[in-house]
């Protein structure tokens, strides 16, 4: 890549979003922001236009919820919170994700073969 941060690869936003707040509890967008910042090492950086329309497509899928509330810097902010859908669909999302790395595992394993 020529880039120094990786980018976030298709499909793999919505697992990380639900497992943050899984994980975490009810976050505003940019607490989850700088918490996959976080646990990426800063390898991930998520800009309002990658994450605020992931947080509002898990929303009309029901998998996330949102209320008004105050951040912890006294502005107002929109919180978000994993659904019982969300949930079920993360269990789904994370057992995809593993049998995808599995085999990427294989592939790679073989192509060192070669």
């Amino acid at each position: 890549m020529g880039n120094d941060k990786a980018g976030v690869l298709q499909g793999t936003l919505d697992l990380m979003v639900l497992k943050t707040l899984e994980t975490m509890g009810p976050m505003h967008g940019f607490g989850i922001a700088r918490r996959i910042e976080q646990v990426s090492e800063n390898l991930l950086q998520l800009n309002q236009g990658t994450l605020y329309p992931a947080l509002l497509r898990l929303q009309q899928k029901g998998w996330i919820a949102s209320k008004a509330g105050v951040s912890e810097n006294n502005r107002r902010a929109r919180f978000y919170s994993l659904t019982a859908a969300g949930r079920r669909q993360l269990k789904k999302e994370a057992e995809n994700w593993e049998r995808m790395t599995a085999v990427i595992a294989r592939l790679m394993a073989g192509n060192q073969r070669a």
